[in-house]
C-alpha cells in the first residue's frame, strides 16, 4: 500500500520514514505532487492541525495519508510555543531563530522551573474518510544554551528526562526510541494494520 507522508519539512520526513522502515508502506514523498499547495496550520490543537493535514492530502492524492503535528510546550511560559512551534519567531523564521527566541524569554527562569514536554499527534487518513489517530510524549528540560547539532527545530535545547545530552546530541535510534514522535508512531503502527486491513 501506498501512503503519503504529509509534510515539507525534510527532517520530520526522514524520520518518520525510518520509523516506518519496516513497514508494509511504500511511502510517497509530499512533493511529488503538485495539486497540495499550502495547507494552514489554523487549528487549535495539534491534533485539529494534524487531521486538516491528512485529510487534505488524503483527498487531494487519492493516498493514505499520514500528517503529524508536533511542538514544544513549556511550562514556564504556559505551554507556549505549543501549536505555534513552528512559527514562533515569525511565519517565516528558521528553527536556530524560533529556539534563541525561546531561550531569550527563559533567560532568568531557574533550572528547577525549566520543564517542559514535546507532544505529537499522528493521523492516519485514508480517502474513503476512514482515519486512526496516535499521540506520544517525551518530557524533559529547556538547556540555558543549544548543544548538539543532529535533529531539528528546539532538539538543541531540550534535554530528554534520564539524560544530560540534548536531543540534538543524540543518535537517530536514541531519538526515536525515547521521542514523542517515536512513542505516536509506535501507537499509530498497531493502528494503521487495522486501517490496512479493513
Amino acid at each position: 500500500m501506498k501512503a503519503v507522508i504529509a509534510t515539507k519539512n525534510r527532517g520530520k520526513l526522514k524520520e518518520l520514514q525510518n520509523l516506518l522502515a519496516d513497514f508494509d508502506l511504500q511511502i510517497v514523498p509530499l512533493d511529488q505532487f503538485d495539486n497540495i499547495g499550502e495547507i494552514e496550520e489554523d487549528g487549535v490543537t495539534f491534533f485539529d492541525n494534524a487531521m486538516k493535514k491528512a485529510r487534505t492530502v488524503a483527498e487531494r492524492t487519492g493516498l493514505m495519508a499520514i500528517a503529524d503535528d508536533s511542538g514544544l510546550e513549556v511550562e514556564a511560559l504556559n505551554g507556549r510555543p505549543g501549536v505555534f512551534s513552528a512559527r514562533y519567531a515569525g511565519e517565516k523564521a528558521s528553527d536556530q531563530e524560533n529556539y534563541l527566541k525561546l531561550l531569550q524569554e527563559m533567560k532568568d527562569v531557574p533550572d528547577d522551573k525549566r520543564d517542559a514536554q514535546f507532544r505529537c499527534v499522528i493521523v492516519a487518513y485514508r480517502p474513503d474518510g476512514k482515519w486512526v489517530s496516535a499521540e506520544g510524549i517525551c518530557r524533559g528540560r529547556i538547556t540555558h544554551a543549544p548543544k548538539g547539532n543532529q535533529g531539528f527545530g528546539y532538539d538543541p535545547i531540550f534535554i530528554p528526562e534520564g539524560d544530560s545530552r540534548t536531543m540534538a546530541q543524540l543518535t537517530q535510534e536514541e531519538k526515536n526510541r525515547i521521542s514523542h514522535r517515536g512513542k505516536a508512531l509506535l501507537e499509530l503502527r498497531e493502528k494503521i494494520k487495522q486501517l490496512m486491513g479493513n
